[in-house]
């Protein structure tokens, strides 16, 4: 008798087990499985038309073919959450992709895991797109296709980590240490950048960023970056957006850095049709720093008019954009300086 108990208190044993490695209740006979994987991602294709006839000759990131069908880039990111620990994972290809990350045969865009210790408080380390500036990198994530001089010219990623903390849904405040230079995978001498974020939301439909990125030491990305970000959505159908920042610049090739600013006014004209108007100003800083742009103590403004037309998953993206130096940082159709440049772009993307 003692025997045949013990046998099925075992059996019973086995099948409870059995039941938890499956993902089974034992209690409810219910499957309690984990969050599935999330795939998301975009492609993207344009026509670039250079006035001037020159290429590249608008000096901002991407796009910088002349009278071609191109392409962008296939974005293929994958995330995942189980519990209290999520990570992302994000590749890239194409020459969009070249021109944003270090070493272009890597093909990663972001890579870092995430905790949540409590559920005001996350800490996140690894390789990831930069808090700072209101541009990014994958077009799905901007109102215009070209790029800004300001995007152009700050960080695209950075690696390290960084701990956030939530007062409210009001607030919230990220502080982290990075490798001592933008857009690497791995430090180039040691872990020498600081950064701070803190986010406000004073208002419904309001939220605003306020970053800082600074570093002293001898790399080329050496200085102090402070920006400012943020959106109102004022109406339904009426958006605002700002960018403003200052660098700084202090680095073994000499000083300089660059500030400038950038509107963003969106009207939405119809559930698939909205309009929007980047006007940025940039200038670069004397000194020797070496920027994009403007040569140092010049400046630039640029106005970009662009629509998003919309299909379900695809947009189209037909922009206008002119330029004007305060000196010549162009070239004509005769292949002389001058002081303005202008293009127009169709794009396409699709979002998945």
């Amino acid at each position: 008798m003692k025997k045949l108990i013990l046998l099925s208190l075992i059996t019973a044993g086995l099948f409870t087990v059995k039941a938890h490695a499956s993902g089974m209740a034992a209690d409810t006979g219910k499957v309690v499985a984990d969050p599935p994987l999330s795939i998301s991602g975009s492609v993207d294709a344009y026509y670039k038309y250079d006035f001037s006839g020159q290429k590249a000759n608008i000096p901002t990131s991407f796009a910088g073919d002349q009278n071609s069908f191109s392409i962008g880039m296939i974005d293929l990111a994958l995330k995942k959450k189980v519990g209290k620990a999520s990570f992302v994972g994000e590749t890239s290809f194409g020459p969009r992709n070249d021109q944003s990350i270090p070493v272009a045969t890597y093909h990663i865009q972001n890579l870092y895991v995430s905790y949540d210790v409590t559920d005001k408080f996350n800490l996140t380390g690894g390789y990831m797109a930069t808090f700072v500036g209101y541009e990014v990198i994958s077009p799905v994530g901007n109102f215009n296709y070209s790029t800004s001089y300001l995007f152009t010219n700050g960080p695209f990623q950075n690696a390290g980590l960084k701990a956030t903390y939530a007062f409210s849904d009001k607030a919230s405040l990220m502080a982290g240490i990075f490798n001592d230079q933008w857009n690497v995978y791995q430090a180039v001498h040691k872990i020498g950048t600081f950064g701070a974020q803190l986010m406000l939301a004073p208002a419904k439909g309001w939220t605003a960023y306020i970053n800082l990125l600074t570093a002293n030491n001898s790399t080329i990305t050496s200085g102090t970056v402070i920006d400012l970000t943020t959106t109102y959505q004022i109406t339904n159908a009426f958006k605002l957006g700002l960018n403003a920042a200052d660098y700084s610049a202090s680095n073994g090739a000499g000083t300089g850095g660059y500030q400038g600013v950038a509107l963003y006014p969106q009207l939405a004209v119809s559930s698939v049709v909205t309009m929007g108007l980047r006007g940025e100003y940039f200038k670069t800083k004397a000194g020797s720093y070496a920027s994009l742009g403007p040569a140092a103590g010049s400046s630039v403004t640029a106005l970009t008019l662009t629509a998003n037309i919309k299909s379900g998953p695809l947009t189209l993206i037909p922009e206008i954009r002119l330029d004007n130096g305060s000196k010549n940082m162009f070239l004509n159709s005769s292949n002389a300086a001058t002081k303005s440049a202008s293009q127009f772009v169709l794009a396409a993307v699709y979002a998945f």
